[in-house]
């Protein structure tokens, strides 16, 4: 691991965020990462965070055209309520600020008491909450459904309303709707190492992969010996249309989960890619990459969101983050 120690490596992390991106107000003792012309009268702020491991996600989708500021918490563990006090109080303008939260326990937990600790400090708090994962109903770590891969879509599709300066009933709507359109299913090929661990969180044997895993290595499905890329499509894909059988055009994001090389993951878009068409869905746009991952996990995740033609405009409207970058 390229590590100092593991006691420091959220810390250390940050610090190098802050030096690559002084664009950002970077904490890093409090753990909050802000966009640095935060507050921004009129508009809503939007504040996100979970467990350090998953980067870019949340702190590199800080900027503006996406979230107001993020709170890391250590690796694979929720961050607490003073954190999202301290991001909600530096970008709320009197608008309110709207709280995206994967459906994971700590997380909803903690992200509930900090709207409470908010709205007594005066700050209008709504929350959205994140659960795509078709893989299970319940999990290690959840209630329900596990947030993944429908994060990156409600943080960019509501950032982009935030950025336009609608009201905040209105960007809560809209990443309601992002969350209800999307779903996501996610394969295995290796075992995630924690830093605090030093060695593979669970056993999954050479040759083997594991379908439906979580982002913290949380089991899925099943286990099978290892398919091909075009085997583990048709299995990803069918899994995901048959939960959210779309009758609109679908963003698509095949998403690596941090130990994956890019060539393997357009290979993988490929595959991805025939299975839709074979499917007869249309495909609006593509993201390819690491953008929600699991440190050093081998393997990747499929995410759809069924949209609109405003939806869409949202999407393409201009972003501005460490992690995604388009139209500025």
């Amino acid at each position: 691991m390229l590590i100092n120690v593991a006691e420091t490596v959220v810390a250390d992390g940050l610090r190098g965020l802050a030096a690559a991106h002084p664009e950002l107000t970077v904490d890093v003792e409090s753990r909050v990462v802000v966009r640095r012309d935060a507050p921004l009268e009129g508009r809503v702020g939007l504040v996100s965070g979970g467990g350090s491991g998953h980067e870019p996600l949340h702190a590199g989708f800080v900027g503006p055209g996406m979230l107001s500021a993020a709170c890391p918490g250590e690796v694979f563990t929720s961050p607490v309520p003073d954190q999202m006090v301290r991001a909600a109080a530096a970008v709320d303008s009197g608008a309110g600020v709207l709280f995206i939260v994967k459906n994971y326990t700590g997380d909803v937990l903690n992200f509930d008491m900090a709207a409470e600790l908010a709205e007594d400090e005066g700050i209008q708090v709504a929350k959205v909450l994140v659960n795509d994962d078709v893989a299970v109903t319940d999990s290690l770590y959840t209630a329900g459904r596990r947030g993944t891969g429908a994060t990156l879509f409600v943080e960019k599709l509501a950032g982009a309303a935030a950025e336009e300066g609608r009201p905040l009933e209105q960007v809560q709507a809209i990443a309601r709707q992002v969350n209800e359109n999307t779903r996501s299913f996610g394969v295995a090929l290796s075992a995630v190492t924690t830093p605090a661990k030093g060695s593979p969180t669970f056993d999954l044997p050479a040759g083997e992969l594991e379908l439906g895993i979580g982002i913290h290595g949380e089991p899925g499905r099943e286990r099978r010996a290892m398919m091909t890329s075009g085997e583990i499509a048709d299995f990803a894909v069918d899994a995901v249309l048959e939960d959210l059988q779309p009758s609109n055009p679908v963003l698509v994001l095949v998403n690596g989960m941090g130990g994956t090389p890019l060539l393997e993951l357009y290979g993988f878009n490929a595959e991805v890619q025939r299975v839709l068409s074979q499917r007869r869905v249309a495909v609006a746009r593509t993201l390819v990459g690491n953008y929600v991952t699991s440190l050093d996990m081998a393997g990747a995740s499929v995410t759809l969101c069924q949209v609109d033609e405003e939806l869409l405009r949202l999407w393409d409207a201009p972003v501005s983050t460490p992690g995604l970058r388009w139209g500025m």
